[in-house]
């Protein structure tokens, strides 16, 4: 599946409410992908509903350069905010050591989620040179005004196409409008801070406007144009962050360069929701990462690797409505896998397999070239399993399909990235192994009381013998402590 300069890939564009096929700008060199996602501001720790994102652009951004792409994924830090300003206030701390502290926990929680594939992150107060001088042209092409003792704004209104991304130029109950920019002597309700004058403990930098801090909108593009100059390829984030945000992206960079568009695709992920209201940290029902990777699990699947399968399952443009439901059958599926993966270490097999892995990949590959469509490639995972299952018990799986199945399971976990987790901790001890091995041979010459003796001696040291016409395959036995029972893993 390598990229052959004529890729067939789509993706959906917010900009356009269209399908497009993925067409980077610099084309014409094969294999050079830009795309940037909004990353965390950092004054408290990140939800679960943050995870979801980045799991999915992890997902997307693996995906493509394993087709043989260059992707440069670039993610910002927003280290300077009204919000960690005010977190600090509260704690009675330093907003500059607030912004490392969880700009270092969210990093740790992106570890343990496999989220990895992040080229470079940029923290905003790492380009305030970059900042000002987007500020000062801004000014100068008359997009910008000021407002004495206050700060710069953008003016929306010299901007034509405000609104182009969203449809709309006003706010609306479920905008991400944290960072507040309010200001009795604007002249546009919706004209936003691109610099703010500090106020007394406020952090500040000097500008040619007097000592400030940069507004939110302004930290992204002056980051991107240093990295990927006026235009670039793919723009990602959650929906929430498309108004005002991006739309604000799009009016400061494009009134700066005077090229369009600023990004080619527009990518958003849905939200994750709690008894379909969003997961936000203002309401107050957010799960935290680090909370959930706490949790006790029933089933063995770990629930850093839980948490993204959830995450790639469902559709990444989606909701996803959080629920102790929904986390059982994400369980109950990747038990469903595991059990799938231990039985290759197969045995040779038939040579009549009824298995035509060809298909299989065709289905999964054409799904995940339909804007990354996740679940149905899951889906049809799941159908090979059934499938390889019945040919597998019947003994009628060939020694070519227990060699290949294995290969394309560990190709495609490349990007999903939950099929192998963490397995070479769950390998079977050799000695366990053998108790087992030892069971089987009693089995076969009849001697059964020794035989269920030695399942019970595996039961004791934590393991399930599940015996097959194959042979066995061996389980690892979860404890669950809520009602002293076991489960297979």
């Amino acid at each position: 599946m390598c990229y052959d300069g004529a890729i067939m890939l789509k993706v959906y564009n917010t900009l356009s409410r269209k399908k497009e096929v993925l067409k980077p700008f610099d084309s014409a060199q094969g294999k050079k992908l830009t795309l940037f996602v909004c990353g965390v501001t950092a004054y408290d720790l990140s939800h679960i509903g943050h995870a979801r994102t980045y799991i999915a652009f992890d997902m997307i951004v693996k995906y493509l350069r394993q087709k043989g792409l260059d992707v440069f994924y670039l993610q910002n830090v927003t280290d300077v905010d009204d919000k960690i300003i005010q977190r600090a206030k509260e704690l009675g701390g330093n907003s500059r050591a607030l912004a490392r502290k969880f700009e270092k926990e969210y990093r740790a929680d992106m570890k343990k989620l496999g989220v990895n594939a992040v080229t470079q992150y940029a923290r905003a107060t790492d380009y305030i040179p970059e900042i000002i001088s987007q500020v000062e042209r801004l000014l100068k092409k008359g997009y910008a005004y000021e407002i004495e003792g206050d700060g710069i704004y953008f003016d929306i209104s010299k901007f034509k196409e405000y609104g182009k991304l969203s449809r709309r130029t006003s706010e609306q109950a479920q905008d991400a409008v944290s960072r507040i920019d309010e200001s009795v002597r604007k002249l546009n309700k919706g004209d936003f801070a691109l610099w703010k004058l500090s106020k007394p403990g406020e952090p500040k930098w000097k500008s040619p406007w007097g000592w400030g801090r940069p507004g939110w909108h302004i930290e992204d593009t002056a980051i991107t144009e240093k990295f990927f100059g006026p235009q670039y390829d793919v723009h990602g984030g959650a929906q929430d962050l498309i108004f005002p945000h991006h739309e604000a992206e799009i009016a400061q960079m494009e009134a700066v360069s005077g090229k369009k568009p600023l990004v080619r695709y527009w990518m958003h992920t849905g939200f994750l929701t709690v008894k379909r209201e969003k997961m936000s940290k203002s309401l107050g029902n957010f799960i935290t990462i680090r909370d959930f990777l706490k949790s006790r699990s029933p089933a063995c699947a770990g629930r850093p690797r839980l948490l993204r399968y959830i995450a790639l399952k469902t559709h990444y443009r989606s909701p996803i409505d959080y629920s102790e439901e929904l986390l059982k059958q994400a369980e109950n599926e990747l038990t469903r896998i595991d059990e799938f993966v231990d039985k290759f270490n197969p045995p040779a097999g038939g040579q009549n397999s009824k298995i035509s892995l060809s298909r299989f990949q065709k289905r999964f590959w054409q799904a995940m070239e339909d804007d990354f469509n996740a679940p149905v490639a899951i889906a049809v995972l799941f159908d090979l399993i059934r499938e390889a299952n019945i040919a597998w018990n019947k003994g009628s799986l060939s020694g070519a399909d227990a060699k290949e199945i294995p290969a394309f399971l560990k190709e495609i976990d490349s990007f999903f990235g939950f099929i192998f987790w963490d397995r070479e901790k769950s390998a079977v001890p050799a000695e366990i192994e053998e108790l087992a091995k030892q069971r089987e041979a009693h089995r076969k010459h009849g001697n059964f009381q020794e035989a269920d003796a030695l399942r019970a001696t595996l039961q004791k040291r934590g393991w399930f013998v599940e015996d097959t016409p194959s042979g066995f395959t061996l389980k690892k036995l979860v404890y669950q402590k809520q009602d002293d029972r076991r489960s297979a893993g």
